[in-house]
């Protein structure tokens, strides 16, 4: 079993995994041991904060071993992904890769015998919404009926969110002016669409009144925003999209609890008053990618 998105998932198996990274959350000690003389493989061919932190600390938590792998500094770079993952696979019990293209992953998973974690591309960031929804139900005590809004860039996060909503049954609005082309999936927008739990919105105020959660994320990939190459897109979509801004504007008059997935640009996709406020999850949601990481490695190792 791999962890590519939440396609092969049902409801009840992701919900299944949220639960247990509640519980490794509050019962630590249980699982000290469960990943004991294991090894995983993190690969990185992206940036990485909370991703990286996430998957070793838990490794060495579960009593098994994280070996970081540099992308850059192997023959990934030279050789096809296919051929060193059959090698690397032969070394280790699991592999998460952070990578730019879901095409190498695809081959990646093509190639190897153990399983394969994204840890997000430019399609898919599972292992982000598994942190979200555990957010969601420590918040709210449950996942089914909640209401959130996301705002922002229809992005890699948006689809994994889209998913994860719809199978656990949130419903989920998005107002996104901008899709990143690279991103965009139609089958899992269509299978979502028959849910009925997903629409879409463009009237950003109205979408927050009745929300329980309001998410945003950064409106210019990481690896792009201080790109020389990408400053005439980047100013254009801040033009477009600061009328989007999660503010004290926007949140005036609601309780809904404030989400993004990290890292922020302050000032752009949110307010640093609102990073502040009392509604906001964000530094719980961000520590959650750890016990996200426990339950996805428990789940495909143990």
């Amino acid at each position: 079993m791999h962890l590519i998105n939440f396609k092969e998932l049902s409801g009840k198996q992701l919900n299944a995994l949220v639960d247990l990274g509640v519980e490794v959350k509050h019962s630590p000690q249980k699982h000290a041991e469960s990943l004991a003389g294991k090894s995983l493989a993190l690969i990185f061919q992206k940036t990485s904060t909370r991703t990286r932190v996430a998957f070793e600390v838990a490794m060495t938590q579960l009593g098994g071993h994280g070996l970081y792998i540099d992308w850059r500094t192997t023959n990934f770079t030279l050789a096809d992904v296919y051929d060193e993952t059959q090698f690397l696979s032969r070394n280790v019990d699991c592999i998460m890769a952070r990578l730019l293209r879901n095409a190498d992953l695809q081959r990646m998973v093509e190639g190897s015998l153990v399983p394969v974690i994204n840890g997000c591309d430019e399609k898919y960031h599972p292992t982000q919404a598994i942190a979200d929804l555990i957010t969601i139900k420590e918040k709210k005590g449950t996942l089914k009926g909640v209401k959130l809004v996301y705002v922002g860039v229809h992005n890699n996060v948006c689809n994994s969110l889209i998913e994860g909503c719809t199978k656990t049954g949130i419903k989920l609005t998005t107002v996104t002016p901008i899709v990143n082309e690279q991103s965009r999936d139609d089958e899992l927008m269509d299978a979502a669409r028959k849910t009925g739990l997903w629409e879409t919105a463009v009237d950003v105020k109205k979408a927050v009144v009745d929300a329980d959660f309001v998410y945003t994320d950064t409106w210019v990939d990481m690896e792009f925003f201080t790109d020389p190459k990408f400053a005439e897109e980047k100013e254009k979509r801040l033009k477009l999209m600061m009328p989007y801004q999660v503010n004290k504007a926007l949140m005036n008059g609601s309780n809904a609890y404030v989400m993004h997935d990290m890292p922020i640009h302050r000032g752009y996709e949110i307010s640093s008053d609102i990073i502040e406020d009392k509604r906001s999850v964000i530094y719980e949601q961000a520590e959650n990618r750890l016990y996200s990481a426990k339950a996805i490695l428990l789940k495909l190792i143990e």
